[in-house]
């Protein structure tokens, strides 16, 4: 898989995309993250990406140009299946959308920044457009970082054991259950029997009700979705 992220701050989400579980899905050639200014497609001699909004609102807002020649220059060497606007007002990304991108092969993610972008972009050159939650942020820059890094665990191979996103929380639509190590028991603090029993039966058991009673308690809204789902 390959992701094209374009930004005015490259430098904001650099360190993100390499550490970690991404920077090893970089390593064993599984995945390639490449960032682009958006400063080396104007062709403005000060390298300006913005400019006033016309209708005289407060704030600036980036120009068409250089996004547009951003985007053609990497359509030209490949083919997209998703070119991607970080937006407030886009579709919420969650854990099903997550699944969704993992399994394409080419994605542009183009960060927002300063009052927006040049509405055209959004009409003309976007296919899909993401918010990672309910609030505005100075960038578009975190919100690419976390798309990145919830898609790119989700690839085979990328994990050390691939069972171990398929028991996330909301991948099952629920919340993951709690989790112990060693030692079983600290300052009087003890693990859970079931967990020590080696009955396997039990524990999956266990592990289903703490999911469903955790999400029913810190989510409701989750069960509510489910629910629906089920019952049509």
């Amino acid at each position: 898989m390959r992701i094209d992220i374009l930004t005015v701050l490259p430098e904001m989400i650099d360190g993100m995309l390499h550490c970690s579980i991404l920077q090893r899905a970089q390593d064993k050639g599984i995945v390639e993250i490449c960032l682009h200014s958006l400063r080396d497609y104007t062709s403005n001699k000060w390298r300006r990406v913005d400019d006033y909004p016309f209708g005289g609102e407060a704030g600036m807002v980036i120009q068409i140009e250089p996004v547009d020649r951003a985007i053609s220059a990497l359509k030209a060497e490949r083919d997209y299946d998703e070119i991607i606007y970080t937006s407030p007002d886009g579709e919420l990304f969650d854990q099903p959308a997550a699944n969704r991108l993992s399994m394409l092969d080419n994605i542009i993610i183009l960060c927002g920044h300063y009052k927006g972008v040049d509405y055209r972009i959004r009409e003309h050159l976007i296919t899909k457009e993401i918010s990672i939650g309910d609030y505005v942020l100075t960038g578009g820059e975190p919100a690419a970082a976390v798309i990145a890094d919830a898609t790119v665990r989700l690839i085979p191979g990328v994990l050390g054991d691939e069972q171990s996103a398929l028991s996330d929380s909301f991948q099952d639509g629920l919340l993951a259950p709690p989790v112990y190590t060693r030692p079983a028991e600290y300052n009087g603090w003890i693990v859970p029997e079931v967990l020590l029993s080696g009955h396997e039966r039990k524990i999956h058991e266990w592990k289903l009700q703490q999911a469903q009673e955790r999400t029913g308690r810190l989510r409701p809204k989750l069960i509510m979705v489910n629910d629906l789902m089920v019952n049509g």
